[in-house]
């Protein structure tokens, strides 16, 4: 007898680069798992996250990426987390603009044409950091930069009828302290932080997978 949706394991894909493959952090403390920790303990029934990520990533890197890695679609769920490093190499906002379109394009088709079941995340900060202190990074030309293209990537998310969740704020306020060894990436302690918001979000779309 086949399995009802109900009982099959609801599957989430993340794409990104150095922030959801978690550089620093051990696995299991990534956002994107701990996500799915805080769900099965909401009970409900998911499978490890696939993770398509890298760090040191850029739009154009992550296409290529999720080319090469031929994700098996449809996924329940679907994250979208990428730009800091078009923004570190100074890539146009434009081409980010573009480049960011066809990713959301290809996170709602694995998401199985469902544009609800995509959640895309702001671009942290990484202007306060000690590694951008050591570098005499101006921080306020890079957190000008980071807000242009999270501009982007809200208007482009909304209008398409995902969820757009800001985590820039959490980064500005924890990035400071809550970073891995390297002075620029983010903790676990940072990590679950972002999780309390996206939980909500995320617990919201799954409860409703048969609806």
């Amino acid at each position: 007898m086949p399995q009802s949706a109900s009982a099959i394991p609801a599957r989430f894909l993340a794409l990104g680069d150095s922030y959801t493959i978690g550089e620093g952090v051990a696995a299991g403390l990534r956002w994107p798992d701990q996500l799915v920790a805080r769900l099965r303990e909401a009970g409900i029934d998911i499978e490890a996250a696939e993770i398509i990520a890298t760090t040191g990533w850029t739009t154009d890197e992550l296409l290529e990426g999720i080319a090469a890695a031929r994700p098996a679609p449809p996924y329940a769920l679907v994250s979208l987390l990428i730009g800091v490093n078009n923004q570190y190499r100074g890539r146009s906002a434009d081409e980010y603009g573009e480049e960011f379109a066809a990713l959301l394009d290809r996170a709602v088709g694995f998401a199985g044409g469902e544009a609800r079941r995509v959640l895309v995340l702001s671009i942290p900060d990484w202007s306060v950091t000690p590694f951008a202190a050591e570098r005499g990074t101006d921080p306020i030309a890079v957190a000008a930069a980071i807000d242009r293209f999270n501009a982007i990537n809200r208007e482009r998310a909304e209008n398409r009828g995902a969820h757009w969740i800001d985590v820039t704020d959490l980064s500005r306020d924890g990035g400071r302290t809550l970073l891995v060894e390297d002075g620029l990436h983010p903790s676990a302690n940072q990590y679950a932080l972002w999780v309390d918001r996206v939980f909500p979000v995320a617990s919201a779309i799954l409860g409703a997978r048969d609806a």
